[in-house]
């Protein structure tokens, strides 16, 4: 009888060995910003493409890690010797999170929903190429465009092109479903959005059980959440709270790159800032480096023009406009504004909008514009500014990849319109080929730098701050997501 006691014992000790030491599966993630709702095809907010994309929803295809396109939904594709057709062969067994089965009638509603005139998608002009899209079988559909488009497959890869079911479709913004890893479960406004694992899901599982994103505005109340491991991850960190915890052995801090143009908005359109001189008064009046140093901790990288410097397409324009007060007093008066200007500046929540709105206001105070600062919440900035476009000056990272076309867009909140850069983008759309791509994207880039089209500041720097022991978060933001496909805890 002692001998299967001191067994049992000993069964006992193990497994609650086993169960101690065992990986953890739940994580909670802090994110700045609450999304407006939870449909990244029907809104511009990076926050809910930084909950969903990858996670909820998936595309034809997606973005990797290094910026790379990589299959999704699509397992593969061929493309017409013209480069017009995009033959698309879609995976099996797939299933949206309500048990409802994926096949090509939910690929043709969904790119046709984006496309339509009525659409509300936020980059409805990624679908203008398509001319049809045509079910061809269950697991095959066929797009043809109106001309060759080289970045096609890349633009299905970003969130707002992923695939949505005609029967929930109109509830994603509350209630969203989708075929990805995991499914929604939870959103406790002004709190929190509780994703879990999805038993059903078509790809290899993924590690985690349970993904809580935790809302925290407050970049002061982040240090302490870590510090007490009620949040275990911070992939977009305030950088001028990196010094707090970047000794700190129990985390691991990345310092990585982004798509995020930061600039200083301007109403193109709206007096004084229609004309060129005002505006180039503006860029000679900025000082990166001081913006840089105050609003990004010195991490951002300086830019002359609406490219990441990662990119191989990029030009560095940063010389164009070197900060010259003196410049920048002589193109106001002879702008006819020697008395100055009195204008708005609205800032979104963000550190790096309102941190730097402080420092450009001053900026330029001295050479005689005298900004109202007008702080708003994100979903005001949405409604005002970018969708109303009733706004002098804004600051604000487009964290978007590839996106200079958004200058050709008549619509567009900078009111800009520039033949010439229409031109460019048109044949750009056209064109395949990289070498010439490169090109004309670097023609593009000269166009809006000499037009000081808007401040271009400098390149949002990814940091991200999280638990020693977590591994798969992405070091850089190629698209503006958290995928979690990868994440999981040492054993």
């Amino acid at each position: 009888m002692k001998l299967w006691k001191t067994i049992l014992a000993a069964a006992v000790l193990a497994l609650a060995g086993s169960q101690a030491f065992a990986a953890r599966t739940d994580l909670v993630i802090g994110i700045t910003l609450e999304p407006p709702h939870l449909d990244p095809t029907a809104g511009a907010a990076a926050a809910i493409d930084e909950v969903l994309y990858a996670n909820v929803f998936e595309g034809l295809t997606r973005i990797g890690p290094n910026g790379e396109v990589l299959p999704d939904l699509a397992e593969s594709w061929a493309i017409s010797d013209d480069g017009k057709v995009y033959t698309f062969k879609l995976r099996t067994g797939v299933k949206f999170h309500d048990g409802s089965d994926f096949d090509a009638g939910d690929v043709k509603f969904s790119l046709d929903r984006a496309r339509a005139d009525n659409s509300v998608n936020a980059q409805k002009a990624l679908f203008a190429a398509i001319d049809t899209v045509e079910v061809v079988d269950p697991t095959t559909v066929k797009v043809t465009l109106k001309n060759p488009q080289g970045s096609f497959l890349y633009n299905l890869g970003w969130g707002d092109a992923v695939i949505v079911a005609p029967e929930s479709a109109d509830t994603n913004k509350e209630k969203p479903i989708g075929t990805g890893p995991f499914k929604f479960q939870s959103w406790a406004k002004g709190s929190s959005i509780t994703l879990v694992k999805s038993d059903n899901y078509w790809g290899a599982p993924v590690f985690l059980d349970k993904a809580e994103f935790r809302i925290v505005p407050d970049a002061a109340a982040a240090v302490p959440a870590l510090l007490s491991g009620d949040i275990q991850a911070f992939p977009f960190f305030d950088p001028d709270s990196v010094a707090q915890v970047k000794d700190d052995p129990r985390f691991k801090v990345v310092i990585g790159s982004t798509e995020g143009e930061t600039i200083l908005a301007i109403n193109n359109k709206k007096p004084p800032f229609d004309k060129l001189e005002v505006r180039q008064a503006i860029a000679f009046a900025l000082d990166r480096k001081a913006i840089i140093d105050g609003a990004s901790a010195g991490l951002g990288v300086p830019i002359g023009s609406h490219m990441s410097p990662a990119s191989k397409a990029y030009v560095d324009l940063t010389g164009l406009y070197p900060h010259n007060v003196d410049k920048a007093k002589e193109l106001l008066k002879q702008a006819g504004f020697e008395n100055g200007i009195k204008a708005t500046l609205k800032l979104p929540p963000p550190s790096y909008a309102r941190l730097g709105g402080e420092i450009i206001a001053s900026q330029l105070r001295d050479v005689g514009i005298d900004l109202e600062i007008i702080p708003v919440e994100w979903a005001q900035w949405l409604d005002q500014v970018f969708t109303k476009k009733d706004y002098d000056l804004t600051i604000v990272s487009h964290t978007e990849p590839n996106d200079i076309d958004i200058y050709s867009r008549k619509d567009y909140y900078f009111n800009y319109d520039n033949p010439a850069f229409d031109k460019i983008i048109a044949e750009l759309n056209l064109t395949s080929d990289d070498a010439k791509r490169n090109t004309l994207l670097g023609e593009a880039q000269k166009i809006l730098a000499d037009d000081a089209v808007v401040g271009f500041l400098y390149e949002l720097p990814k940091v991200g701050v999280w638990d020693a022991k977590l591994q798969g978060l992405w070091e850089n933001a190629p698209i503006q997501a958290n995928d979690l496909t990868k994440v999981k805890w040492a054993d």
